[in-house]
């Protein structure tokens, strides 16, 4: 074994040379020049493949530590070798090319601080972590630049769940007799790895090169200070609510020069509020919020709301959350959507409700056919094309078989375990908390600040008061203002709806930016039929009450989008055009909707006025939700209800 181990590394040592592939017979690309012109950096992509596995290794001082822990938030190189290995296209070869990337971080800096090399055995009986001390030796002459560090493992107990979280497959050679040798069979992948433990990508023999590698390496680099300063643009923007948009409005998506304006959800970084302060002390413009006094409120139970509202563990196949719904950078809706699509993208027929302000709400779906927030949360959970949950209990048993759930619902509630009125409570007490005021309107109006609002948006609340009528629907106090009557009315949408009444073609959005009008004919030929919706119709059996939808609230109105029960409006402007119009004639038509006869500076003037209802606090709201944990299934735990562990990240 001696005589083999010294070999191995004379080996290793005589590789480290360029000169020596020229001593080499069928030798990989890797020993050589690269024999083609890589892609500028930057000028293309590297999607994660999956999630890097994590294990307990033994470091170069023979300490245990986690192999996640070594990576040390940088970009990581990770090979797995073992030191007797003789084959130069194996082990050999991915140390040279390590060598190679080492020796490359003398002349940049940047490479030096970014990216870690290691190089783990997956042979513990030989390869200690002394042998490994030896082994790194022979590479010394690479430089002090950087970090490469040579680790094994305690055991083959040890070594086995990292070799199968990377699928990677070793089997001990045997000779002639059948007798175990030294040597492994094994298939040569170098896994590159970022600092969200993001496996970009994998190297095999024929593509392990090094100056592949600091390619993808460095438009890995550039990717991530393009975001950084998106990031740093995005919360530097003079608007009255930063954080709240989609990550990318796809304006310019169609011209050749679009380059997306999306974050990487790491980059979203949150800081969590204390959202109980809302409740006690509502923000201006708003009155006190409604507690029921079976459900009072308390920072345990937000919290565990808070969780639970972001858990796609709460669907029947693991995928589903509430806020994939009620999205918090898009007004705790969904912009991008006319109606919800749930589970498995199973359609939903109408469109996504804020969350906003919903502690004040009377009335709940656009139906009204809930009470309370308490009662509301069940309807998504075990609606069939929402989270599709087929029962309470099914609901309430996966949640008991979830480790990091234990004891939460305990604390919250004072020795009360998960139940569906404690589910419905800490949920609720997370909604309620997301109340949102002291908006410039708030400043102007409750605030006596009468620079706080544009001329603009002051000729707007005038017309919203007098000749347009709005607020005959959306009520101001003399107090607050909820911008709603929590009432139900006939606006004419549903009933056109209903009637079929629509253009012979419509515009359809066949890729954002692009909008083609299509004959009415093709729609309907490929498309599915849309179900029937009578509004409040469903929920009294009342013909009286056909197509009557629930009064929205206007606050952070331009933050909603697209309006109405079925998200037929895509702006404000549409909104008051129909309005203006007189909404659409039908017999159970509301007597108060009638044409209004602005003209387009004053539709100009509503619409600015009601773009001055964003709340002041909604950026605390919104970096609140980014702070908070999305839980997921474990990795290669495809349904946890069966018994297998279950692991948060």
């Amino acid at each position: 074994m001696h005589n083999v181990l010294l070999r191995s590394i004379w080996l290793a040592a005589v590789l480290i040379s360029s000169a020596s592939a020229d001593l080499l017979s069928d030798s990989a690309p890797g020993y050589g020049e690269l024999g083609y012109t890589l892609p500028a950096i930057g000028s293309y992509s590297l999607p994660a493949l999956g999630e890097a596995g994590n294990g307990t290794v033994l470091n170069g001082d023979g300490k245990q530590q986690s192999l996640h822990d070594l990576f040390n938030d940088r970009y990581a190189l990770l090979a797995f070798i073992y030191s007797t290995c003789s084959d130069v296209n194996g082990c050999p070869l991915s140390s040279h090319v390590f060598y190679k990337i080492k020796s490359a971080m003398k002349r940049d800096a940047e490479l030096a601080d970014r990216l870690k090399l290691i190089s783990l055995s997956f042979d513990p009986e030989v390869d200690t972590p002394e042998v490994m001390k030896l082994y790194a030796n022979n590479f010394r002459y690479a430089g002090s630049e950087g970090e490469w560090q040579f680790i094994t493992t305690a055991s083959h107990q040890a070594l086995q769940p990292i070799l199968q979280s990377y699928n990677q497959v070793i089997q001990r050679e045997v000779d002639s007799s059948g007798k175990a040798s030294v040597g492994y069979s094994h298939v040569l992948r170098v896994f590159l790895i970022d600092p969200q433990k993001r496996i970009r990508n994998i190297y095999s023999v024929d593509f392990l090169h090094h100056d592949l590698i600091i390619n993808d390496v460095k438009t890995l680099l550039m990717q991530a200070q393009n975001q950084g300063r998106l990031l740093k643009a995005a919360l530097s923007l003079p608007e009255s609510s930063k954080l709240s948009k989609p990550g990318d409005d796809k304006q310019g998506y169609e011209q050749e020069s679009y380059v997306t304006r999306s974050l990487d959800l790491e980059l979203r970084q949150g800081q969590a509020a204390d959202l109980i302060s809302f409740i006690e002390k509502p923000p201006l413009g708003l009155p006190p919020v409604p507690v029921p006094g079976n459900n009072p409120i308390s920072r345990e139970k937000i919290e565990l709301g808070r969780k639970l509202f972001y858990d796609r563990r709460l669907s029947l196949n693991d995928t589903f959350s509430c806020a994939m719904c009620h999205v918090p950078e898009q007004g705790f809706t969904s912009n991008e959507l006319a109606m919800a699509v749930g589970i498995e993208g199973r359609s939903v027929r109408r469109n996504s409700p804020t969350i906003y302000n919903s502690a004040y709400a009377a009335l709940l779906f656009h139906d009204g056919r809930e009470q309370t927030l308490e009662q509301q949360v069940w309807g998504p959970l075990l609606a069939r094309n929402e989270m599709a949950n087929p029962s309470i209990g099914y609901v309430l048993e996966k949640i008991r078989k979830i480790d990091d759930y234990e004891g939460s619902f305990e604390a919250a509630f004072d020795g009360r375990g998960v139940s569906m009125e404690t589910l419905g409570m800490a949920i609720a007490s997370y909604e309620r908390a997301l109340v949102s005021g002291s908006s410039p309107f708030d400043h102007w109006y409750y605030g006596d600040d009468k620079q706080a609002l544009p001329a603009s948006a002051q000729r707007g609340f005038e017309l919203f008061v007098g000749k347009a009528g709005c607020v005959a629907c959306h009520h101001i106090g003399d107090k607050h203002a909820l911008f709603s009557d929590n009432a139900l009315h006939n606006t004419g949408i549903g009933y056109r709806e209903s009637m079929g009444i629509v253009p012979e073609t419509q515009p359809v959005t066949v890729a954002p930016g692009v909008t083609l009008q299509i004959d009415r004919s093709v729609i309907e030929q490929v498309g599915e039929p849309a179900p029937t919706d009578v509004g409040l119709y469903e929920v009294t059996q009342n013909p009286n009450d056909r197509w009557k939808y629930k009064t929205p609230s206007l606050r952070n109105v331009a933050l909603t989008a697209p309006y109405m029960h079925n998200g037929s409006f895509s702006t404000l402007r549409e909104v008051v055009e129909f309005y203006d119009n007189g909404g659409v004639a039908n017999e159970l038509l509301d007597p108060l909707i009638r044409p209004l006869g602005l003209n387009e500076s004053e539709k100009q003037d509503l619409v600015t006025f009601m773009q001055s209802l964003t709340g002041g606090n909604v950026d605390t709201l919104v970096a609140d939700a980014f702070a908070a944990p999305v839980s997921d299934v474990g990795k290669g735990d495809p349904s946890w209800v069966h018994g297998t562990d279950v692991e948060v990240r």
